[in-house]
């Protein structure tokens, strides 16, 4: 059917919003079915613009997000996102150009902005908790990489001021929206492999000392927003932030100043879901004992209830292998395979224990935001995932067996260790 002189068609009618505003009220009849009018789209900024922001730009703008600002210290990632995100718009509304995308060199002149309703924090880690509680005192709501803070002290903090704020908190661990760890757990919570004894887990050791030599700084760069809250000033390296022309991650989680090497990079994904099985989303182990050989694997959590989990680091896919006194249950990224191995295809009935049900990650996250209500991976559960990689790192740190309160979330008679639950922060960046 052919639209009507007096009416004008979708495709010009867009071209006409989109030219008048990014916030034009579009009426949904209009648009059509599937179409979310950007008057009724979540509004977000993006703060950290290396290549992991590249995918969650991707996810947000494919979720129907408005995403209207971006900042970093580089000034060419900062161009490099503006310019993709204009790019889409442009595209969507069949125009030649859009300038919708904001450009900040500084997070809290982005918080500022009245239009942002949440933000994006895909910054390396040691900056995850200063902008996280900045961004909640604004009164935005927050998705922040994983793992969610660098120490056991600035997570706490994130949830205290999630909470005092009420604001929506969604942490990067996305597995828990994929199908096969949400079979993995709730075949592990039915009881399908009987009583959880042990659980192995397949993720990379401690951080480094540092050990980079200094580099020439890239133009655009501001090398001390950068070292941010830090209180320990280091040369720049491209190992820590790698320029565009380079083809390699940055690598700063593997310098124990700026991350927590692989026991909080993988293991904010696998420690996650052994803690989603055993449903201490509240909780965490009572008692660690490291090896004293320094070879960074070894590492023996035991829980309360008696599980053993096991840092036990070895060639091929991170894993979570669940062993039962009647099966088990091994999870890695499109695998799961079970003993025994018809279990895997078990079809978990209505009446049986089911977890929080999410497909989608950002969606998840967007939804949450309309509803007020937690997301599947709400600020509580993944600090309570990087406690647990967090605390892993001081015991290799220490090589001393040590007893930890999940209640009180504090080391028992350590006094060494107490002190590594947190750290000193720079004035100017803390929240």
């Amino acid at each position: 059917m052919k639209d009507s002189p007096a009416q004008p068609n979708r495709r010009t009618f867009l071209k006409q919003a989109a030219g008048l505003s990014a916030f034009y009220i579009v009426p949904r009849h209009v648009l059509g079915r599937g179409f979310l009018a950007p008057s009724d789209q979540i509004t977000v900024g993006f703060i950290g613009l290396g290549r992991q922001a590249g995918g969650l730009r991707g996810q947000f703008l494919k979720n129907e997000a408005r995403v209207i600002a971006a900042c970093d210290v580089d000034s060419s990632k900062v161009t490099a996102f503006a310019d993709a995100v204009n790019a889409h718009y442009a595209e969507k509304a069949d125009k030649s150009s859009y300038k919708g995308c904001q450009r900040y060199d500084d997070y809290r002149t982005l918080l500022n902005n009245k239009d942002i309703d949440a933000i994006v924090i895909a910054t390396p880690d040691h900056w995850h908790s200063v902008i996280a509680i900045r961004a909640a005192k604004a009164g935005k709501d927050i998705y922040c990489e994983k793992p969610l803070s660098l120490t056991v002290q600035e997570g706490r903090a994130m949830v205290q001021a999630t909470r005092k704020h009420k604001r929506i908190f969604q942490t990067g661990n996305m597995q828990r929206s994929w199908k096969e760890f949400r079979q993995a757990v709730e075949l592990v919570r039915n009881g399908y492999i009987g009583e959880v004894k042990t659980i192995n887990i397949n993720v990379g050791g401690p951080p480094r000392p540092w050990d980079l030599q200094a580099q020439p700084l890239p133009a655009g760069v501001n090398w001390d927003a950068w070292l941010g809250p830090n209180t320990v000033i280091r040369p720049y390296n491209n190992v820590l932030l790698p320029t565009p022309k380079d083809t390699f991650w940055g690598q700063w989680r593997d310098i124990d100043e700026f991350g927590g090497g692989g026991m909080t990079d993988w293991g904010a994904h696998m420690f996650d879901i052994a803690q989603w099985g055993l449903d201490m989303d509240k909780s965490g182990p009572v008692e660690l004992t490291p090896p004293t050989d320094g070879s960074g694997k070894g590492l023996i959590y035991r829980y309360a209830n008696g599980v053993i989990m096991n840092h036990q680091p070895v060639e091929g896919k991170q894993y979570c292998h669940f062993i039962g006194t009647e099966g088990e249950v091994k999870v890695a990224r499109g695998e799961l395979t079970t003993t025994p191995a018809a279990l895997k295809d078990k079809v978990i009935g209505e009446n049986e224990k089911r977890v929080y049900y999410s497909d989608n990650h950002y969606k998840d996250f967007l939804d949450a935001i309309r509803s007020r209500k937690n997301p599947i991976c709400d600020v509580e559960v993944g600090h309570r995932t990087a406690s647990v990689c967090n605390i892993g790192n001081i015991a290799y740190k220490l090589k001393q067996s040590l007893r930890w309160n999940p209640e009180k979330e504090t080391f028992e008679n350590n006094s060494e260790a107490n002190r590594l639950l947190g750290r000193p922060l720079r004035k100017e960046w803390s929240a």
